[in-house]
């Protein structure tokens, strides 16, 4: 059985220091400790052996011949011991890079604060971002994913993180216009905003909305945007109205810089935000440490609102004398 309990690591990287510059001097400067203690340290070593190691001269020191033979192993070892210790320290230091993936609206309204309060506490960790179109994790390999969806079984892991409620939106001067009138003339007198859906017609959402609140309005007109953000965006000039999820844009709508024409009208249309990753990720300590972090992130968010149920969905609602219909969301927008 190996023991190695009487190995004097400090003597041997005394001796190692003094042989290799041949100075007692040099030696104690490289290990920053005097040249006494240092001396001392060679000297219990080769009382522990046995056998010299240095000739202490007049002029200077040199190796005896069971120093010479000691010297070269250990400076091999030493070299060899700081190379692995410096490379398991790189390892633990290194920034991870973890691979996050989100939709582009989201990504504007939400995920940009999430991610810089995330460096914020976890510093080390590189975050690499992509956003695209699309549901679920998308094609390019990615850690965790934002996707919006409905609730489906799926092989993915899949947390909630809200379920939209979307309202009607445009500018604040539209609003104020159209205020103590049915919301159905605001709609059919503007034009109509409409987000880019992969294999829908842009008309789809406003389709659904004039349909379920009876309402008859034209909804091929309008202007379609790649994302949500540019819609709210362009609807915020004063040319148009949008359907826009309550949680993304509740900012400007709180300050007034949006217009909100029916405050009362909340529809959950069954589509929400997940925190989607593969199953065989959940192991992965970043991976989990991220997925922790947001979904607690979100859930500290303030909700608040009541939403209009489905029975009610065609029911005229009025406040403030406006009137006011849900609609129905029954497209995978990439926003």
């Amino acid at each position: 059985m190996i023991d190695r309990k009487w190995l004097p690591l400090n003597a041997l990287r005394a001796f190692e220091a003094v042989g290799r510059r041949l100075s007692f001097t040099g030696g104690a400067q490289s290990l920053h400790v005097t040249q006494s203690a240092l001396s001392r340290h060679v000297i219990s070593l080769e009382q522990l052996i046995g056998k010299r190691l240095i000739d202490r001269r007049a002029h200077g020191i040199a190796l005896t011949e069971a120093g010479a033979k000691l010297l070269p192993v250990l400076e091999k070892s030493f070299d060899r011991i700081e190379k692995v210790l410096d490379e398991i320290r790189s390892e633990e230091t290194a920034e991870r890079v973890l691979k996050v993936h989100m939709p582009p609206t989201f990504l504007q309204r939400v995920g940009m604060q999430l991610l810089h309060e995330f460096r914020g506490e976890y510093p080390n960790v590189a975050i690499d971002v992509s956003s695209a179109y699309g549901n679920g994790l998308p094609a390019r390999e990615v850690d965790v994913a934002v996707v919006y969806d409905k609730p489906t079984v799926s092989d993915d892991i899949l947390d909630l993180l809200w379920m939209e409620r979307v309202t009607p939106v445009c500018s604040p001067a539209l609003a104020a216009r159209f205020a103590g009138r049915p919301l159905g003339e605001l709609i059919a007198d503007s034009e109509l905003l409409h987000v880019r859906v992969e294999g829908q017609a842009p008309s789809h959402l406003w389709t659904q909305f004039a349909r379920v609140g009876g309402l008859r309005i034209d909804t091929v007109k309008g202007i379609t945007f790649d994302t949500l953000a540019l819609a709210v965006q362009y609807a915020k000039r004063g040319h148009g109205v949008v359907l826009a999820d309550i949680d993304l844009f509740i900012e400007e709508m709180n300050d007034g810089s949006l217009g909100v024409p029916a405050r009362d009208v909340e529809y959950m249309d069954g589509y929400g935000y997940f925190l989607s990753l593969h199953p065989e990720d959940l192991d992965d300590p970043l991976i989990a440490l991220f997925r922790t972090w947001v979904i607690s992130r979100i859930a500290g968010i303030d909700r608040g609102g009541s939403s209009v149920s489905l029975e009610d969905m065609a029911k005229p609602r009025r406040r403030r004398g406006s009137g006011a219909t849900p609609t129905q969301r029954d497209e995978r927008p990439g926003d």
